[in-house]
């Protein structure tokens, strides 16, 4: 698949169709200082490998990083650019997630891009559907993603006589 199969919707029984392949890519995100300085500053979280490059240049990682939670929150553009939207859907929200684990630094400068593999669809109440992504953010020119993450979205659909849009 390719960057830009978000313009796809598709109906609960094609995705559950989809199980178990990948849905979609993301184009890439270049994660230079200043995007790193600017989390730095949303969560107050100023750590030096992260803010000072003079000083991670004497780390074993050479440089500055990204935060792991600043990686993990590109998921949600990266999402929306590569994921179908669901047929009948009013919203979707971030519903969690079951497990992240953060496997290489993204050092500032390179470039990041999400891949997104269907793992299940529930569907067990009315009006709500659950997709459950095995989402992975890979680094340009590495061989270790940044992060592998189960990443749940939930749909609530459109009931009889309400107005339907796709999310």
């Amino acid at each position: 698949m390719s960057a830009g199969v978000a313009a796809r919707v598709l109906s609960v029984d094609e995705l559950k169709r989809l199980i178990g392949q990948e849905v979609g890519v993301s184009s890439w995100y270049r994660v230079d200082q200043a995007r790193i300085d600017r989390f730095a500053d949303v969560t107050e979280d100023h750590q030096f490998i992260h803010v000072d490059p003079e000083q991670a240049s004497r780390t074993p990682f050479g440089g500055t990083i990204a935060h792991g939670f600043l990686t993990l929150s590109l998921l949600s553009a990266m999402g929306q650019e590569a994921q179908p939207n669901v047929a009948g859907a009013q919203m979707g929200i971030n519903y969690g997630f079951d497990r992240i684990r953060f496997l290489h630094p993204v050092k500032a400068g390179q470039k990041v891009r999400g891949r997104f593999a269907l793992a299940r669809v529930t569907d067990e109440r009315p009006g709500e559907v659950d997709l459950h992504w095995q989402a992975t953010i890979e680094i340009d020119g590495e061989k270790r993603p940044a992060l592998k993450a189960d990443w749940l979205n939930r749909f609530y659909l459109a009931q009889d006589g309400e107005r339907q849009t796709a999310c």
